[in-house]
Parts: structure tokens; C-alpha cells; sequence
């Protein structure tokens, strides 16, 4: 067999160069070993799961969750890598059944005829409607291709159970800003895929905007870097903080199902532990992504009950005002009355007196504590009830000299209620100590 031609071979390599310039930075910048990611420390470092799988050459079916630009391609590449399997790839946008039992009839071939295993990576696996992700679960149960999902949207409601029930589910978190400057800094210095090539001046007020403002995005992050350098006419580039805004295209933060639940949850947290600046934050998050006024109004009316109780009862008050006077007014006027009440709330003084109460209350019935009605408090307004001893002994409160009328109510002696020593519940403390001992007879 006659050798190949040198000047081919070179000719080849050219094009592939050029090839690779034409790609984006961030595509360039693709990580080609497992200890060049960035971030992801919680599931990539050492002794982690993953890492402790792949070791083990152990690697099953995986469903990687979190927003775009943490790594979640790059990832799956790099697992088949490590564990020396056929990379194929779908987009669940574009790819239907058929192209899904082609790359599964092809695994399948590789594996009987010489044991070569494939990673089939998924890519917006969540796009699958159920019966394409059905279609997955013989040949993952049967292990003929390793699943790796990728999802932005949490698995646990995007996804079959079936499906997740046999995958381990990994989330990636935005990348921090360290890890933004990292990504950067390599890129600038980096000749063979970065921009080494070029002389380049960034000023740290440029790259910490970069770091601050991508949301976590790796790409977006790269894809300034590169717009910034390669629009400007400058040798060597100047890419300073003016550079950067230029560069940085900005966009609302997204919202989706997984945003509105987890940003409600952290508004919430925020407002019961007294945080009026975080609490007016998410609520700003939550109405630049379009949220529900009446699903706000109604998580505060909730709330107001449920973590402020009666150490400040006029919580409750304003959360219902607020709720009318949003339902009147409507957007944008009533995002006043929304913040005025949101602080309002965060700075209330807290408890959770009346909510552990009737949760209390309510498990001793669930676990059969059903305590008899004593019969001085049944009905005694119909026919016959007197015959029954219905209404027998019972005192009417008002009579007595402080509206507090010695008597049982319950038949057991059970404490549901017990308030704080918190705002207006410390009163309330004191209160219901006095008629606690009036009730059984100690005064």
C-alpha cells in the first residue's frame, strides 16, 4: 500500500484549522479532558459519585438538570470518553422515533459484534413526549446504551418517573464568578484554541461585569469576550469595562416552571426570616418573569398566617388589602402595594404558634384520637336532646364575672396552642395562662 501523500495530509490539516477558527470561542473552549471543567465541584470532585462510577467503570443512565451554559454537552462528552464509549448524540427538538430506534439499532449491532458500548446523549430530553422517552426504557433497562439526559427543566417533573427512576440525576449550578474568570483568562492565553494569538488588554472592571452580569453562563461569557475583541480595530485590543456593556447582550431572566417554583420558595424563606431586601429582590424576579398577581396575593395572604400568626395579627389584614387593591388596580401600580406589603411582612414579628397547631390537632385525628364530645357541649335545640343529656351543666361564659366559665371543653388535657413570647403573642402568652388555670379550676 503506497504511503499517503504528505501534501494531502498537510492540506487536510489546514482546512481543519481554519475549520476550527470558524467556530465560535466558546465552542473552541470546549473542555477536552475531565479536570479542565470548570466549576461543578459538588459532582465532579474527588470522591464524588460520578467520579467514583467512572472509576469503577460502573457508569449507568444519568439525567443532567440546570440552565444553559453550565456544561451539560461538554459533560457527556467527556463521560464517553472516560469510559471508552461510542459518543451519539439526538436533540429531542429535532429528532423523532425513527431517528431514536436507528442510533438504539446500531448500539445494539456494535454491542453483539465486538462488546462496544455507545453513551447515548439526549440533549432537551424533556422535549420527548412520553411514549418517545417509553421508547428508551428497554434498551437502558437491558444496558445496551448508556442514557445521558440533558434537561434545563427538573427531571422530576419533565420527565417520565420511569425514566428517572432508572438514571442518577446529577444538577450542574450556574458557574460563579471565579469560574467565569477562570474560563476568560484561559481563553485570552490560550493560542490554539483561545485568543492567544491576539494582544489583548482586559481590565479586571471589564471581566468582573463579564463575570457578574452572564448569569452563570460559560457561553455567554466566551461569546462577549470574543465579540468584544474581534469588533474591535484596536492592536493591541483595549477591552475595558465600556467594551464589555457594548459586548454583553442582556436578557431578561428566564422563567420558567423550575424559576417560578423555586423563586416563590425563596420569597417566601426570604419574607420568614425577616429579610426585606431579599424578599423585595425575588419579588422583582417574579414580576419581570410574568408571575401570576393572584398567585402572589394568595402565597401572601398564606403566608401572613402561616409565619407571622398572632405575634402581629395585622399581618393577615394587609396581606387581604393587598390582595383586593391588586385585584382593583392591576399592574404596574399594584407592584407598590405588593413591595409595601412584602416589607411589611419581613419586618412582622414571627410565629408559628397557629400553624403547628392545627397540624398538631389535626394528626391526633388521623392517628384515631377522637375525643367524645362531652355532652354539656353537644346540641340542645332539637326535641329530645334533654332526654339524652345533651346541654346537661353546661355554663354560659358571659356569666361568669371575667367571661371565663370553669368548665371542660376537650375531655383530655391536651395544649395545641402555645404562643411565643413574640410581638403581640406575648400578650396573647399571658392570656391564655390566665384562662388555662381558670378552665381547670385552679382559680
Amino acid at each position: 500500500m503506497a504511503p499517503p501523500d504528505s501534501s494531502y495530509s498537510l492540506f487536510a490539516r489546514s482546512e481543519q484549522a481554519r475549520a476550527d477558527q470558524v467556530k465560535p470561542l466558546a465552542s473552541r473552549m470546549r473542555p477536552e479532558r475531565l479536570d479542565e471543567i470548570v466549576g461543578q465541584r459538588h459532582i465532579l470532585g474527588d470522591g464524588r459519585l460520578l467520579q467514583r462510577l467512572l472509576a469503577a467503570d460502573r457508569l449507568g443512565s444519568i439525567l443532567l438538570f440546570g440552565p444553559p451554559g453550565t456544561g451539560k454537552t461538554t459533560l457527556a462528552r467527556l463521560l464517553a470518553k472516560e469510559s471508552k464509549q461510542r459518543f451519539r448524540q439526538l436533540n429531542a427538538v429535532t429528532s423523532g422515533v425513527k431517528d431514536l430506534r436507528q442510533v438504539l439499532e446500531e448500539a445494539a449491532d456494535a454491542l453483539r459484534a465486538g462488546g462496544e458500548r455507545t453513551l447515548l446523549f439526549i440533549d432537551e430530553i424533556h422535549r420527548f413526549n412520553r411514549s418517545q422517552q417509553d421508547a428508551l426504557l428497554p434498551d437502558v433497562e437491558d444496558g445496551v446504551v448508556t442514557l445521558v439526559g440533558a434537561t434545563t427543566s427538573n427531571p422530576y417533573f419533565a420527565v417520565n418517573n420511569s425514566l428517572v427512576s432508572r438514571s442518577q440525576v446529577f444538577q450542574l449550578e450556574p458557574l460563579d464568578g471565579d469560574d467565569i474568570r477562570v474560563l476568560l483568562q484561559r481563553a485570552i492565553t490560550d493560542s490554539t484554541r483561545g485568543l492567544g494569538d491576539t494582544a489583548i488588554e482586559i481590565t479586571d472592571d471589564a471581566m468582573d461585569f463579564i463575570a457578574r452580569t452572564c448569569d452563570g453562563d460559560a457561553r455567554r461569557a466566551l461569546t462577549a469576550l470574543e465579540v468584544g475583541v474581534r469588533s474591535s480595530p484596536d492592536s493591541p485590543v483595549r477591552y475595558d469595562l465600556e467594551l464589555a456593556r457594548e459586548s454583553m447582550q442582556r436578557h431578561g431572566a428566564a422563567y420558567d416552571t423550575d424559576a417560578h417554583y423555586d423563586t416563590t420558595s425563596a420569597l417566601i424563606k426570604s419574607v420568614r426570616g425577616s429579610d426585606a431586601d431579599a424578599a423585595t429582590y425575588w419579588l422583582a424576579r417574579m414580576l419581570e418573569g410574568g408571575e401570576d398577581i393572584r398567585f402572589l396575593c394568595r402565597r401572601l395572604v398564606i403566608l401572613s398566617s402561616e409565619d407571622i400568626g398572632n405575634a402581629d395579627p395585622q399581618a393577615l389584614q394587609l396581606a387581604v388589602a393587598c390582595m383586593q387593591a391588586c385585584e382593583f388596580i392591576g399592574l404596574p401600580e399594584c407592584q407598590l402595594t405588593l413591595s409595601q406589603t412584602i416589607n411589611y411582612l419581613a419586618c412582622a414579628p414571627k410565629s408559628n404558634a397557629a400553624t403547628v397547631a392545627i397540624g398538631e390537632a389535626r394528626n391526633d385525628i388521623r392517628e384515631d384520637r377522637i375525643v367524645p364530645i362531652p355532652r354539656h357541649l353537644r346540641d340542645a335545640h332539637y326535641q329530645g336532646a334533654s332526654a339524652l343529656g345533651h346541654g346537661d351543666g353546661y355554663q354560659y361564659s358571659h356569666d361568669a364575672a371575667d367571661g371565663v366559665a370553669a368548665q371542660e371543653y376537650l375531655g383530655i388535657d391536651r395544649q395545641y396552642y402555645r404562643p411565643t413570647d413574640r410581638g403581640f403573642e406575648a400578650e396573647l402568652q399571658q392570656r391564655i395562662e390566665r384562662i388555662r388555670e381558670r378552665l381547670n379550676g385552679k382559680e
